[in-house]
């Protein structure tokens, strides 16, 4: 009896021990996954993420009205509404401000002008870097001095006039922008203020230094842009490119973390859980961890990948294959077409990274051979100590 109990409690540790070391390794949370240990799967030419295509370009009607009815010296360019969907900031630009500059005015969604956000001194660029934080609670954009210091056209103050004695006492409508003091800097830097238009701020101070692709994360905590030297931009631009940057990760209290020494084409992004920000180098993908006391970065080279995908694309398109070569890259004696760099990212979920790929200069206004591939992000194994 004491040899079987004995037998029975020695099969009971093994199978104990067998279950343990089955569940070892197991994945965990890719929020708790430092961007090093990610592994992925590449999957090329897939449907574009769902929300893509959409024009967010149109403005609120009822601003739109405003504008049409009481503002028809302003051009108003688009709005750009809450998360909420209680207010909404109109893009405008007046007759004697260069077209690539435009001002800030803050509306409530019914259409009710609130105030004016930005000062005659602060010229706002990049209409798609002015962002609302997740929460609606902050307002960030990008801004440099402006040419000329005009008074704003709106709103209509009434200030009490001096009463002469055969007038009777009328306010007289008087044009005062009431602007608290606000530094203004010679290059694009990044600006932040609260949802009421109030508390206006540089939250980046490197004159030199040109910021743009604003990005608010998820969670609201920080942001991320790209930067780069006026020169660097000077020369792309000269050369018919597209801005190239070094990501930079900003807090809302003005930490600047710099991500990469390498300057990036395509827009960062930041995952859904606000964890990590992903951002392109021609066909390699950076991503970063965005927290913790020791952040990891990662990078993924798609050229491989991208360059078998494209000659099946090109193919494909073209109903034969070209003679004389194999769809072996490295046999090819020329570039597919359509093997092109990464030029916008799109991270909806966690574990799905989409990237598009397409050939895009500044005289282009769309790039040409858009295709969308997809990364599918999942956590290294990982042994978990006993």
């Amino acid at each position: 009896m004491l040899a079987l109990l004995n037998l029975a409690l020695l099969l009971l540790a093994i199978s104990c021990r067998t279950d343990s070391d089955s569940q070892s390794v197991r994945p965990r949370q890719l929020r708790d996954v430092p961007a090093n240990k990610l592994a992925f799967n590449f999957q090329a030419d897939v449907p574009a993420p769902a929300g893509i295509g959409a024009d967010d370009s149109k403005s609120l009607p009822a601003i739109q009205n405003d504008f049409d009815t009481r503002r028809k010296d302003d051009a108003l360019l688009r709005t750009v509404a809450s998360p909420d969907g209680q207010r909404a900031l109109a893009l405008y630009g007046i007759a004697d401000e260069p077209s690539t500059t435009f001002r800030i005015d803050l509306y409530s969604s019914d259409g009710t002008f609130i105030r004016n956000v930005t000062p005659p001194t602060l010229a706002v660029v990049f209409q798609d870097s002015v962002v609302w934080s997740g929460d609606s609670t902050s307002i960030a954009f990008i801004g440099r001095r402006s040419a000329e210091a005009a008074a704003s056209p709106t709103p209509l103050e009434l200030e009490p006039q001096p009463v002469l004695p055969s007038e009777s006492p009328t306010p007289t409508p008087q044009v005062l922008p009431a602007f608290a003091p606000v530094a203004v800097f010679g290059t694009e830097q990044v600006y932040v203020c609260d949802r009421d238009g109030y508390n206006l701020h540089p939250l980046t101070t490197r004159d030199g230094l040109i910021y743009f692709g604003l990005s608010w994360a998820p969670d609201s905590h920080a942001l991320v842009a790209l930067a780069c030297k006026e020169s660097e931009w000077e020369a792309r631009e000269k050369e018919f490119k597209t801005p190239a940057g070094r990501p930079r990760l900003l807090t809302i209290d003005g930490q600047e973390r710099l991500l990469d020494d390498q300057r990036a084409q395509a827009p960062p992004v930041w995952s859904p859980d606000s964890s990590k920000v992903a951002t392109a180098f021609d066909v390699s993908i950076g991503i970063y961890d965005a927290a913790g006391k020791a952040p990891t970065q990662a990078r993924i080279s798609l050229r491989e990948q991208l360059l078998t995908a494209s000659v099946t694309f090109d193919e494909r398109s073209s109903g034969k294959k070209k003679s004389g070569e194999q769809s072996n890259t490295s046999t090819l004696s020329t570039m597919p077409v359509s093997f092109n760099p990464v030029v916008r990212l799109e991270w909806p979920i966690p574990d799905k990274l989409y990237i598009e790929t397409g050939y895009l200069d500044l005289r282009n206004e769309l790039p040409t051979f858009r295709r969308w591939h997809l990364i599918a992000l999942s956590p290294q194994a990982a042994v978990l100590k006993r």
